[in-house]
């Protein structure tokens, strides 16, 4: 037998056997299809941060035989100090897995093994394990605000355009809040799914008037490490619009030399409030 030929039948050999291996498909946060021993990068974490790794039940035995309920549990093991994992209820498909990193983590790339179960061997597949690293950071969003100048009356709440864009792979809860503010202290809480950009409506709030440089910060709910902040302006003037609106609510402006002109401007004050509130 040549060379040549030897060298084929090994190959066509080799992608036999890879084509009928058993396999563990992740599907999430990173897509991959593993076998025995091999490894996968799941992506970045912040210190205190949650995260799921999901993977399909169905795989396939040595003679290729595709076993659709072949992997009956997930599990996390050997993950490193302090870290914890949830394993993934018995013969749900897909599995998912949740795994903790504690807020004390340092910095750093860290490893943990994702080992696929067949529960009493019952379908000749063993177990898989294969391992899986994660960056842990608390670099894991990008954030930006508009418009990062405003101008508003006053008592009239003016809206930002928050868009948070997750790098990372927990869907762990943002806090969104303004500092140096006055009167304004309202936090709303958002959801911004891993590996996702989304944009959130929040509301800004003078009751006077005047030059305001505040910071809009968005936050982990679960690490005070993971956090950006964001500069913006606000001047607020009173306007026409305000002093009518006023007046229909019995402020009086003038003396009573112009009660003529209270009358009319009443009158456009429950026009305006008619038509925009």
């Amino acid at each position: 037998m040549n060379s040549q030929r030897l060298f084929a039948l090994v190959l066509a050999a080799s992608l036999f056997a890879i084509a009928n291996a058993t396999y563990l498909n992740v599907l999430g946060p990173s897509t991959a299809v593993l076998q025995n021993g091999q490894s996968i990068y799941l992506g970045k974490v912040g210190p205190g941060e949650s995260f799921y790794v999901e993977a399909s039940a169905s795989t396939s035995n040595a003679t290729g035989f595709v076993v659709n309920i072949g992997w009956d549990k997930l599990a996390a093991v050997n993950l490193p100090p302090g870290w914890i994992s949830q394993p993934s209820l018995l013969y749900e498909n897909p599995m998912k897995i949740k795994v903790t990193v504690p807020a004390t983590a340092q910095n750093g790339t860290y490893n943990l093994t994702l080992e696929a179960i067949n529960v009493g061997n019952y379908s000749k597949l063993g177990n898989l394990t294969a391992t899986a690293y994660v960056n842990v950071t608390p670099d894991v969003f990008n954030l930006s605000v508009a418009p990062a100048s405003i101008q508003s009356g006053i008592d009239q709440p003016t809206n930002l355009y928050i868009t948070i864009n997750n790098t990372g792979i927990s869907d762990d809860p943002f806090s969104i809040s303004v500092y140096g503010l006055p009167a304004w202290s309202i936090s709303e809480q958002v959801v911004a799914l891993h590996s996702t950009q989304s944009t959130y409506v929040y509301p800004v709030y003078v009751n006077e008037s005047g030059n305001y440089n505040f910071n809009l910060t968005v936050s982990s709910a679960t690490s005070p490490l993971i956090k950006r902040s964001y500069p913006v302006s606000l001047v607020a003037r009173a306007s026409l619009l305000n002093d009518y609106s006023a007046i229909g609510q019995g402020v009086i402006l003038s003396p009573v030399v112009f009660y003529p002109s209270y009358e009319l401007m009443l009158f456009l004050s429950y026009v305006y409030n008619t038509l925009f509130h």
